[in-house]
Order: C-alpha cells, then sequence, then structure tokens
C-alpha cells in the first residue's frame, strides 16, 4: 500500500472522528494529515511528509485556537431569544422592593424581577434581557 494512501485513511478517519463528535480541531489535524498526503504524493521521503503533516496539522489548531480565543463568547442561552422566547418581551413593574425584586405579573403567573446590575430600579416599562432560574432580569427601556 503506497504512503499516499495511509495518509487519505487517517485524513478520512479524522473527518468521520470530527463530524461524530463536533471537534472542529479534528479538521485542522485533518488538513496537516491531508498536507503528508500531497507530500508522498510529490516523491517527499517519510519523515519530511510527517514533519510537514505535523507543522501544518498543529499549526493549524494553534491558530484557530488564537482565533476563537479573540473572538467574544456566545450569549448563553439564557438570554438567547431563539431558545427562550421570554427574552425581548415587555413587563410592568409598578414598584421595587428593599432588596432589588419585583413581583410582576406576565403571561398570567407572579414572577420576581431582577433589576440588570448598573441599571436604575425605577418603576415603569421594562424589557426582559435574561432568565435566570425562575426570575426575569430586567431593564428599563
Amino acid at each position: 500500500m503506497a504512503e499516499s494512501t495511509l495518509w487519505w485513511i487517517v485524513t478520512g478517519i479524522l473527518v468521520a472522528l470530527e463530524l461524530t463528535t463536533g471537534t472542529f480541531y479534528l479538521l485542522m489535524l485533518a488538513i496537516g494529515t491531508m498536507a503528508g498526503a500531497l507530500a508522498a504524493h510529490a516523491g517527499a521521503g517519510p519523515i519530511a511528509q510527517m514533519v510537514l503533516a505535523a507543522l501544518l496539522g498543529g499549526g493549524a489548531v494553534v491558530a484557530c485556537y488564537l482565533v476563537r480565543r479573540r473572538r467574544p463568547g456566545d450569549p448563553s442561552a439564557r438570554a438567547d431569544r431563539s431558545v427562550n422566547l421570554d427574552v425581548g418581551e415587555t413587563v410592568q413593574v409598578d414598584a421595587w422592593n428593599a432588596d432589588g425584586t419585583a413581583t410582576i405579573r406576565y403571561r398570567g403567573a407572579q414572577w420576581t424581577a431582577v433589576h440588570r446590575a448598573g441599571a436604575p430600579a425605577s418603576p415603569g416599562p421594562h424589557r426582559v434581557v435574561e432568565l435566570v432560574g425562575s426570575r426575569l432580569l430586567v431593564e428599563p427601556i
């Protein structure tokens, strides 16, 4: 069996593992093994193939890690409108309690509302920003 065939088999295994686990870094390693296969097709020796695969695959993993680390994190599911339909809805706060909570009527039930840190605790219309347990985190509109 040719060396390039072994590289392509390893590449296929890495891609299949990525599809089952969802680990994006396995695709970066697959890029490295693909480079090893192409080096084998070009006639490079086994050491050169391994060095090229390791440098390209490892470099791709490091680059992917650095790009993902700089990107801001996704909002939590508690604050995502597509997960929680209460986010973005308007509620009426009549009065705030001394402990920073308010009891409001929303969707036909009593809810406890908490104002967002830094937002003034004033009565009036508020927007639901997040669900924290069974409490609505709200901010003034």
